[in-house]
């Protein structure tokens, strides 16, 4: 498996090379790590503070770990923050974030990189987010005798930590010094490993995430103006599946508003939603000429956003959401952004993998369906004045956002209680 592992990261960036050309995101992720080691080296050679990491594979696990960043920041002001990310979509939509000191690209996993990470960055404290397991910076904390924590992790049964031939990758647990993980079956099955003396239920950060954004909301202009007053769908990070499953509902229905948040937003993404939706505009378009104050000759129905960043204030927006992603093969996107703020969601059927997605629709805060006849049904009886669906969904979609909030406070008690950032 270790042969396996070193063949994965030793072709990774040459796949990532070879698509570049004509992938943005590829493209990206190649130059991002063109000269990481001298950027690094450049900044902390001239820096006397310690160092905390915080490592998050993209954007969502950004969100999930900017909670316990911006309260490690606000407790231990006399420490520096480096934020480092594996993705093009976290790093270039984040690479400004004010909370942390250094944000980078993770150089990829190999003895030599990890070896040479640490001798300039020197971290005192490492926290990683939820699902980063990288087999040789684990390695070399644990040899240094770094702190390593995994913060808001959560497994599965199916998980290669706990097959037969998972021997490399429970290896690589070990080297972490405390799991806070999302519930108790992860910590069940760490406990299988002989990890319990280790491990905490802390729950999830993206509670006290999107609690912190509907605390701070900051409304935008732009669509207060496109939605004026009407019922409008709010469709969050959505692939190709789920707006096929979408769009004929919308264009049949011309008065309801409705906009979509595409889950990537290429050239050839866009276009595709455009076709897709009829009466659609980007929404860059659309600013472009309330900016100009020029006369929209056909007002809009449906507006594709092309941007990333809005998407957890678009939800405040909506009569109805719509998270996308579980009607394709990976699963339901983050559903909390959308049931923080008391409507209904509605997703698709794959979410099995996904706590919250499941607790939702146990509770009746998140409505699963399996294509676009029962998302229609259900849009439609959301939308009846006289049925009671729309009411107890949202009811149900806030109460359980409320109660689950606190994985950081843990989190944080946790590094003061064991004296983690003590000089």
């Amino acid at each position: 498996m270790k042969i396996l592992y070193q063949l994965f990261v030793f072709l990774y960036p040459k796949a990532a090379w070879l698509i570049s050309w004509k992938n943005e995101k590829a493209k990206n992720w190649v130059r991002g790590r063109r000269f990481v080691f001298k950027n690094l080296s450049n900044y902390f050679y001239l820096q006397k503070k310690p160092v905390i990491w915080i490592h998050c594979a993209s954007l969502g696990e950004f969100e999930q770990g900017r909670p316990i960043i911006e309260s490690i920041k606000q407790s231990y002001p006399d420490y520096q923050i480096l934020l480092t990310f594996f993705s093009p979509s976290g790093y270039e939509v984040r690479k400004n974030y004010h909370a942390a000191d250094f944000i980078s690209y993770l150089p990829m996993d190999s003895a030599k990189n990890a070896n040479r990470f640490f001798n300039i960055v020197q971290p005192s404290l490492i926290l990683f987010i939820k699902y980063e397991f990288w087999h040789y910076y684990c390695k070399e904390a644990a040899e240094r005798k770094i702190p390593l924590l995994l913060a808001s992790g959560i497994f599965r049964e199916d998980q290669i930590f706990f097959k037969w031939y998972g021997n490399f990758y429970r290896n690589i647990l070990t080297k972490f010094s405390q799991f806070f993980v999302q519930d108790e079956q992860s910590a069940l099955l760490l406990k299988q490993l002989g990890l319990q003396e280790k491990t905490m239920i802390s729950g999830d950060t993206r509670f006290d995430r999107v609690l912190e954004i509907v605390a701070n909301f900051e409304a935008i202009q732009m669509i207060e103006t496109f939605c004026n007053g009407s019922v409008t769908i709010v469709a969050g990070s959505t692939w190709t599946e789920d707006d096929e499953e979408l769009d004929h509902f919308i264009n049949q229905h011309p008065t309801i508003k409705c906009i979509i948040a595409p889950h990537e937003i290429e050239s050839e993404r866009l276009k595709e939603c455009l076709k897709l939706y009829k009466n659609s505009m980007l929404f860059s378009t659309y600013e472009q000429l309330l900016i100009k104050n020029e006369k929209i000759s056909n007002d809009p129905q449906v507006l594709i956003i092309d941007n990333y960043g809005m998407l957890t204030r678009l939800y405040h927006y909506a009569t109805i959401c719509l998270v996308g992603g579980g009607f394709g093969g990976d699963g339901v996107h983050n559903v909390l952004e959308a049931a923080v703020y008391g409507k209904p969601v509605i997703i698709g059927p794959v979410y099995e993998k996904y706590k919250e997605a499941v607790d939702l629709v146990e509770n009746g805060g998140c409505i699963a369906v399996e294509n676009a006849l029962e998302l229609e049904d259900v849009l439609l009886q959301l939308l009846d004045a006289g049925n009671t669906l729309y009411h107890s969904s949202s009811k149900a979609a806030k109460e359980y956002v409320y109660a689950n909030a606190g994985a950081t406070n843990k989190i944080l008690a946790h590094i003061q209680e064991k004296r983690l950032l003590t000089n």
